[in-house]
């Protein structure tokens, strides 16, 4: 009886597969044909360099270059590359549109978010005193103390750069005790009630907090969230989910301390951060981003996201043993994810082996597991008391970066080596 049970289950799952299948097919044939008389699809600047492209289901990592821009940030950063202008002039009058979408007082374009962290940190610490902008990463006589909540991170060398000193602290207890006269600002990952406890004992102490939340988009509606909880500083990624350039990002907040921010800032000739430029076009690209993010239906775009998902699922559980479910994260990159797991004791098939044989594959696919490519191997984040992440027991599947049509691709392609180390493990 189970054994007829499991059978159905496995029609079932490949009736539901079957239109999919079908159009698979319909795509191979058109594809090879195609190749046949010299139109390799697949040809294109990166091709032609010898760099393969990628068919990325992990997310929005930089590695991977970030996200894809919206048509309406290209066609704006091409108008914006027709004509010059005071970039100072620019970002001031940024700012005030910025205000007008966000409800903070002001805001700049940085270069990512990491540039957002150390612009507000050398801000916090010089002010918009040409004197102590210069002398920055000297901090003698000067605020300099920075106080991580939660531990260190991959990213506050953004902040070590610019002469700041780090004061680690790990609950709200030890936050109140840990500043002093030397203090500028509090940088804090957290979200929630936890970020409501930190932002109150900030303004109890009169020290600025820089919320950093570069994936913080989608929900849109953040950018509007902090400033009315009256974050000082906070910041988004904007070669991330909010699909502007790479290479740019949000900084807002209170407009003192955005003017001096940018004062530490390029093009300023003599200031700590002037090697993180943020070209006009970029500047251009990333307002366009948030202003086109502000338009969109989000309803819409879920529903897109997960219906691409749901391709992927329909094709990889005709393989027996494969469980899936969909699921959206609550801490950052918050899009429809899908996990897949099976039992890889028994098939002798690790998740490792699965990651490695997508990315040697043609085309590449990129997913979410284990890895970390551009990690530096040295690096130890958060509390040193807090217990080792566990490994992952399955790959996850990020919507937002899988271009329409490739899910077909993803789809079968898990559909193959999973179905044949299945197979190898019943052998």
């Amino acid at each position: 009886m189970v054994v007829r049970n499991t059978s159905r289950r496995s029609f079932v799952k490949l009736l539901a597969a079957a239109p999919l299948l079908g159009q698979i097919a319909v795509r191979d044939f058109y594809a090879q044909a195609a190749t046949a008389v010299g139109r390799d699809p697949r040809q294109n600047v990166y091709t032609r360099l010898g760099v393969k492209t990628v068919i990325n289901c992990r997310g929005t990592w930089t590695y991977l270059s970030g996200s894809l821009e919206f048509p309406e940030v290209r066609e704006a950063q091409v108008e914006a590359a027709e004509h010059f202008v005071n970039m100072l002039e620019l970002q001031r009058a940024v700012g005030r549109r910025l205000s007008e979408l966000t409800g903070a007082e002001s805001g700049i374009i940085t270069s990512g978010a990491a540039g957002a962290m150390a612009a507000a940190t050398a801000g916090c610490m010089a002010g918009a005193d040409d004197k102590y902008i210069w002398q920055l990463p000297d901090v003698t006589g000067l605020k300099h103390e920075v106080i991580m909540v939660g531990g260190r991170s991959a990213f506050d060398s953004a902040i070590r750069l610019t002469g700041a000193q780090l004061v680690l602290v790990y609950s709200p207890e030890e936050l109140a005790n840990a500043i002093n006269e030397n203090t500028a600002m509090i940088y804090t990952t957290d979200l929630g009630d936890k970020l409501q406890k930190e932002l109150s004992i900030a303004k109890e102490h009169r020290v600025p907090v820089l919320l950093d939340d570069a994936a913080g988009i989608p929900p849109i509606d953040n950018v509007k969230l902090y400033a009315r909880m009256g974050i000082d500083l906070y910041c988004f990624s904007g070669g991330k989910g909010l699909c502007g350039p790479q290479c740019s990002g949000l900084l807002l907040g209170r407009k003192d301390l955005i003017e001096a921010a940018l004062m530490n800032c390029s093009p300023r000739e003599g200031a700590v951060c002037r090697p993180m430029k943020v070209g006009k076009e970029e500047v251009i690209g990333c307002l366009t981003a948030l202003e086109t993010w502000l338009k969109l239906d989000e309803k819409k775009l879920y529903a897109e996201w997960n219906s691409r998902l749901d391709r992927i699922r329909k094709l990889v559980e005709t393989v027996p043993g494969v469980k899936t479910d969909t699921f959206i994260p609550d801490d950052g990159n918050r899009f429809p994810t899908l996990r897949i797991a099976w039992d890889q004791q028994g098939w002798h098939y690790s998740i490792s082996d699965c990651v490695k044989e997508l990315r040697g594959g043609d085309p590449v696919i990129e997913v979410l597991g284990a890895d970390n490519p551009s990690l530096v191997t040295a690096v130890h984040e958060g509390n040193p008391n807090r217990k080792e992440r566990k490994e992952p027991d399955h790959i996850e599947l990020v919507s937002m970066t899988i271009k329409p049509g490739e899910e077909m691709i993803v789809g079968q392609r898990l559909r193959s080596i999973l179905g044949s180390a299945q197979k190898k493990a019943r052998a």
